[in-house]
């Protein structure tokens, strides 16, 4: 109609309507639209396959109206099979939903919000098992802390072992540095304690100490979002999912999803959120010059604790015993405890270091403590870690084959092959007692001693350096000379 009011010619309006000529002089000659010369159909084609259930399942509706349409189709299949057939379930279905449009309790509306640049982040940590990454062929159960700015979506994900202050700290800078400026506020959640202060049977929780200092730093105001409201955060709760689809689909075009270590799987997480940081660039630059410059360092990532060497050789971290030398035994050293390591100082100097326990797993070094058992071996049987004096395969087996020739005398003997090994190297050791127990002989230390001397390269010749007298060229050149 609106063509031919501009054109004047019925050919032409029916041409770019897409109707026949005669179509459109139909509906040029009448006024009315399609829709309105159509009337609605108020027969059916087929027998009504709810007819025998639908007026108790409206009672159903009518008195619980949050029931979903499956769980009251099962209850009719279960309470009356021979009424109601399981093909009838998409019929019940639009049945259901139409009487809910009609009769039903309104639906929670959701508003939407203005989203201004450089205002906020947002961030949570979500699991990442699912993506089945393992490290050096191992398992590597872990999370991710992923930070996302709502007016461009721009992210950032680093892994981490645990949802805590340590990898808040951790995933919070990668991301600002990531990014190269600061936005106004971070908003986080109230479940987690690695931001706020959870008291048993109280509902008030407040930000703690250490993470409003973080902020501080930074320059972010600490937001959190109102109780129970998790769509508040819907933006960081939206990102988890398309993240790990994303990083899925790399990784099946990576080809596998082994790394070699933590830092180079941090780096693939990196160059996948760079490249989706890069398909919005544009509102990612209007995002970008809105931030604040950054701080001139980073808040300390490391908690530093002091912490006195028990009679063990061990210090408690973190609900964790790491192993330190016996001569340290009550003296006070310092630990520095990241995300993924703790390392042990005294007198500004390091110790030792470890790589950081997961759910309370000991570090005992046999190194540390193998001069107290050599000379107390009745301590071995029921020593606390035992288990961690095991340093390889070699070693379990050389201990079962000892116990197995004289049980009473095992425990001396194998302690003094962990002596050898502290003494001699523990590669070398144990290539030594995998050969004695290939040739079906008992691996006590003497044998694993002679072993190592037979195969220890033999010393070089002393060769004296030849230091020429330069007189003697003195005389030549005067011989030329002449």
């Amino acid at each position: 109609m609106h063509e031919y009011q501009r054109s004047g010619r019925v050919g032409r309006a029916a041409l770019k309507a897409g109707v026949d000529p005669k179509t459109a002089s139909y509906y040029l000659r009448t006024g009315v639209t399609p829709e309105e010369r159509r009337s609605p159909r108020t027969w059916r084609t087929r027998t009504d396959p709810l007819e025998s259930i639908w007026s108790e399942a409206r009672g159903w509706l009518e008195t619980a109206p949050e029931l979903e349409a499956k769980a009251l189709f099962e209850h009719f299949l279960a309470t009356k099979p021979t009424e109601v057939s399981g093909q009838a379930l998409r019929s019940f279905y639009r049945r259901v939903s139409g009487w809910k449009r009609a009769y039903g309790p309104p639906k929670e509306v959701f508003f939407p919000q203005v989203k201004v640049a450089g205002e906020s982040m947002q961030l949570d940590w979500t699991h990442a098992e699912d993506l089945g990454v393992t490290l050096g062929r191992g398992a590597f159960p872990h999370l991710l802390c992923h930070a996302v700015l709502p007016y461009s979506n721009w992210q950032w994900a680093v892994p981490c072992r645990s949802e805590s202050i340590l990898s808040l700290k951790l995933g919070l800078q990668a991301a600002v540095w990531a990014m190269g400026g600061v936005p106004k506020a971070l908003q986080t959640d109230r479940s987690s304690t690695a931001t706020h202060q959870l008291k048993r049977g109280s509902a008030a929780r407040g930000f703690n100490l250490e993470y409003l200092a973080m902020c501080s730093h930074l320059g972010l105001e600490p937001r959190t979002i109102n109780r129970e409201c998790p769509h508040e955060n819907g933006d960081i709760e939206s990102a988890h999912g398309h993240l790990k689809r994303r990083l899925k689909a790399h990784l099946v075009l990576r080809g596998s999803s082994d790394f070699a270590d933590e830092a180079a799987y941090a780096a693939f997480l990196g160059g996948v959120c760079s490249g989706a940081n890069a398909l919005r660039h544009a509102r990612v630059a209007v995002e970008m010059a809105t931030l604040r410059p950054l701080p001139p360092r980073r808040y300390p990532e490391a908690d530093e604790l002091a912490v006195r060497v028990s009679c063990h050789a061990t210090v408690r971290v973190k609900d964790c015993a790491y192993s330190v030398p016996a001569r340290l035994i009550g003296a006070i050293v310092r630990v520095l405890v990241t995300e993924t390591t703790v390392v042990v100082r005294h007198d500004q100097v390091e110790v030792v270091r470890y790589p950081r326990s997961a759910k309370g797993h000991p570090r005992i070094d046999y190194r540390h403590i193998i001069a107290s058992l050599v000379r107390k071996p009745g301590a071995f049987a029921n020593y606390l870690y035992r288990e961690e004096l095991f340093p390889g395969t070699a070693f379990r087996q050389a201990y079962d084959r000892l116990k197995a020739e004289e049980e009473r005398t095992a425990d001396r003997r194998y302690l003094r092959l962990l002596a050898l090994a502290a003494q001699e190297g523990e590669d070398r050791v144990a290539a030594a007692v995998g050969q004695i127990l290939r040739a079906g002989e008992v691996p006590i230390a003497a044998a694993a001693e002679a072993l190592l001397q037979a195969s220890a390269p033999a010393v070089a010749a002393t060769v004296t350096a030849f230091i020429p007298d330069l007189h003697d060229y003195d005389g030549l050149l005067a011989e030329v000379g002449t």
